[in-house]
């Protein structure tokens, strides 16, 4: 018996590039988080938002600790930021067909990375 991944289960990376467009929709028109994109190339940031998720998912592409860090490190992200951030993820994964359980799986991995991507 294999064991497939949440990455599989889901579809891929094709499902996974939508799930990530409509996060940023909802983010885009938030007051707290929207701003932290201004001036941002969004299909660059919808690439690499992409991979991150697959990530979370099981999925093959993968970022470093320290290039999260780094990545977010010129950016004053605060913990009620960072909770915004997983309740649409949440929403947008319910949205997407996921289970309850695999949603609980995903955000306990984008947890575990709040030290990185949180400002001190």
């Amino acid at each position: 018996m294999s064991s497939q991944s949440l990455f599989e289960k889901y579809g891929g990376f094709s499902n996974v590039s939508r799930v990530v467009m409509a996060f940023y929709d909802t983010l885009l028109d938030s007051d707290d988080i929207g701003p932290f994109f201004d001036d941002i190339d969004m299909s660059k940031m919808v690439d690499h938002q992409t991979k991150f998720v697959a990530t979370l998912l099981g999925g093959p592409a993968s970022y470093t600790d320290h290039q999260l860090r780094q990545l977010h490190s010129h950016l004053d992200i605060q913990d009620p930021h960072f909770d915004e951030l997983k309740v649409v993820l949440s929403g947008t994964l319910r949205d997407h067909g996921f289970d309850e359980r695999d949603i609980t799986a995903v955000l306990q991995e984008f947890e575990s990375r709040r030290p990185l991507i949180v400002s001190p």
